[in-house]
């Protein structure tokens, strides 16, 4: 299973969020480059970028700190990217910037037909965000629900043509409180396309508990602050999730 490290940005720094509040932001890196090479040489596989003011402004914005990512990634590994997605030009810019995947949230919920038409111009390098909570979609930085059933659309989605659907409980990202196995679970088992977990992972015991539902469609799992905090040791973590390792403490800090 692939763990995914979050590198969230905003103003050009990597931050992280509490429950999406852009004034509950923590400060872990002003060198966005350094912090994606950081992770790969601790193991990952893949990054997941999120322009935290574009998903705001519904306009890319840090887009020369991704710039600056991908230039530090080179071919190394995959990189997938939301926030403030919103039209096609904009798709095709990233893509050309080095972007393997774009990831698409509110614009998939409330512009359906955006979506469709990405899935038809660049298949292959669509994936949606679905946030939500007690089943229902939340749009707009979570500061909206929806009574859009989560399940109903990500199966409507997927006819589109997306690679994957990333699921976050919003009650639970960046409170570290562990994962929603079981939603996140009931979602798979609905789904032909793969879904990636994402929100509240706190512990090795969390990647753990992924892994063991791995068979039921779950490609992998988003972190965030637990590795920025040293709650997770990266580098052990990737060992578990790939079936190297087994459960273990210690800390590793980010940089700063």
């Amino acid at each position: 299973m692939l763990l995914i490290p979050a590198i969230d940005l905003k103003d050009g720094h990597c931050v992280r969020l509490k429950q999406g509040d852009m004034k509950e932001a923590t400060v872990f890196s002003e060198d966005p480059g350094a912090m994606a090479r950081h992770w790969i040489n601790q193991g990952a596989k893949r990054l997941h970028l999120v322009d935290l003011n574009g998903a705001f402004a519904g306009k890319p914005v840090n887009e020369e700190a991704i710039k600056a990512i991908v230039a530090e990634v080179g071919d190394d590994i995959p990189v997938q990217l939301g926030g403030g997605i919103r039209d096609l030009d904009t798709i095709e810019r990233y893509l050309d910037d080095g972007v393997s995947f774009v990831v698409i949230g509110t614009a998939a919920v409330k512009t359906p037909g955006f979506l469709h038409d990405a899935c038809v111009a660049f298949p292959g390098h669509v994936i949606v965000a679905l946030d939500a909570r007690d089943g229902k979609v939340a749009v707009e930085g979570w500061s909206k629900m929806t009574g859009h059933d989560v399940i109903d659309l990500a199966q409507k989605f997927q006819d589109y043509g997306i690679e994957a659907v990333i699921y976050t409980d919003i009650g639970r990202d960046g409170m570290m409180t562990g994962v929603n196995i079981d939603a996140t679970v009931e979602l798979a088992r609905a789904l032909t396309v793969p879904v990636i977990a994402s929100g509240g992972i706190n512990s090795l015991k969390d990647i753990e508990t992924l892994c063991g539902v791995e068979d039921e469609g779950i490609m992998g799992a988003i972190t965030g602050r637990a590795i920025y905090e040293g709650t997770i040791d990266f580098s052990a973590a990737v060992k578990l999730a790939q079936g190297e390792g087994e459960e273990s403490g210690g800390d590793a800090q980010a940089p700063s």
